[in-house]
């Protein structure tokens, strides 16, 4: 033992500590449990690792060494590709798909998270050599809090209000208040849409929001979220049945048309709610400054 194995020791196991807390495997059952879950401790105890050994290559000048978080940069990039494609794999299978938006937010989500291990340890370890283990505490809970705040995006409900909308036809026509959804032509269908159906209004609280829930990859995820948590009343090869989202092109309001199992109006109100922002959806037209007269604006 020297005078860095317990720093390194203690930074590997700060890096660990925050990638399980960061791991969570929710009503999407994804990361899969065990084995998903398996790939992303082993990944994040390799980037744990990585930022500890940063500090004491850098304290005795052996820079060459930190060329390894170089390496480590590109590694991870492959994590995002691995999550791409498989969910992208498994999407092919799902009754609601997530959509491609939603599958690159995630996969974005997973490296950005390798790197936030880095930090931790590498703050944790800085703290210990430089002064004590209880500086490195408060780093280790320092960065915690940090990584948790990066975590935690925005969520529906932060953009739009939720509004519960019984689903009604209008000749052959499926209306969700005065949003056009669909036309069904079976009454037999009509029937089981009537009774199994729920219908919620997002009004988007500023023009931004207006037009970050248009985006599709947006609406996707909405229905994908409450069909996975609240089960969907369909098969494959009934497409009248599938969820559906519809904007008013007057307002900018969404419809939302679900068939869930489970017949919930409050909880699928707050699946609706807690439906993450997607980073790759969100649009801020507001931010954009228009020159008065000729030219093209800057953003802001």
């Amino acid at each position: 033992m020297n005078e860095y194995t317990l720093p390194i020791l203690y930074g590997v196991a700060a890096g660990v500590l925050t990638r399980l807390y960061l791991l969570r495997t929710d009503y999407r059952q994804y990361p899969t449990y065990l084995h998903g879950r398996t790939i992303h401790i082993a990944l994040g105890a390799i980037a744990a690792g990585l930022g500890t050994v940063a500090v004491p290559a850098i304290m005795e000048k052996e820079f060459a060494a930190i060329t390894f978080l170089a390496l480590a940069a590109s590694q991870f990039r492959d994590v995002r590709n691995m999550e791409r494609n498989t969910l992208n794999e498994l999407d092919q299978y799902e009754l609601v798909p997530r959509g491609k938006t939603y599958i690159e937010g995630i996969a974005i989500v997973f490296e950005g998270r390798n790197y936030l291990v880095i930090f931790v340890s590498f703050l944790s370890t800085l703290f210990y050599l430089v002064w004590n283990i209880g500086a490195a505490l408060v780093a280790t809970a320092i960065g915690l809090i940090a990584a948790r705040r990066f975590m935690s995006g925005s969520r529906l409900k932060d953009i739009a209000d939720v509004q519960y909308v019984k689903p009604h036809f209008e000749g052959v026509g499926l209306y969700v208040d005065n949003i056009y959804i669909m036309n069904i032509g079976l009454p037999a269908r009509r029937e089981e849409i009537l009774r199994y159906g729920m219908g919620f209004i997002l009004t988007p609280k500023n023009f931004n929001a207006r037009t970050t829930i248009a985006n599709l990859g947006q609406r996707q995820a909405i229905l994908h979220d409450v069909s996975t948590a609240l089960g969907i009343y369909r098969d494959s090869g009934t497409p009248a049945l599938v969820p559906l989202a519809k904007r008013d092109l007057n307002d900018g309001r969404v419809g939302i048309f679900i068939l869930p199992q489970v017949e919930d109006v409050e909880k699928a109100k707050a699946v609706i709610e807690n439906v993450p922002v997607l980073e790759s959806a969100i649009r801020m037209p507001k931010k954009r400054r228009w020159k008065r007269k000729g030219g093209s604006g800057d953003d802001a």
